[in-house]
């Protein structure tokens, strides 16, 4: 779980919280401001959740983040084949 999925969680919490209490009092205001307070938190836990399952797809498929080199082919298993484009 990563901070952006927190965050997004806690904040969805904090909203059906004051929507709730909104509601409770009548304080319309209240109650849209929590709700837009849980939508906020929505979309940061989706984008935490985006996050973590590309993580995981890139650990999956071996790719590390420091991996400068794609595939199995190093710059150093090159090897000149034929002299034709030398000058």
């Amino acid at each position: 779980m990563n901070k952006d999925q927190v965050k997004g969680r806690v904040e969805q919490a904090k909203g059906s919280v004051k929507s709730a209490t909104g509601k409770a009092v009548g304080n319309r205001n209240l109650q849209a401001e929590g709700e837009a307070d849980k939508l906020g938190g929505k979309a940061q836990a989706t984008y935490g959740d985006l996050k973590e399952d590309a993580k995981d797809a890139a650990h999956d498929t071996g790719v590390k983040k420091s991996n400068h080199e794609h595939g199995h082919l190093k710059a150093t298993d090159v090897q000149m084949v034929s002299s034709s484009c030398s000058q």
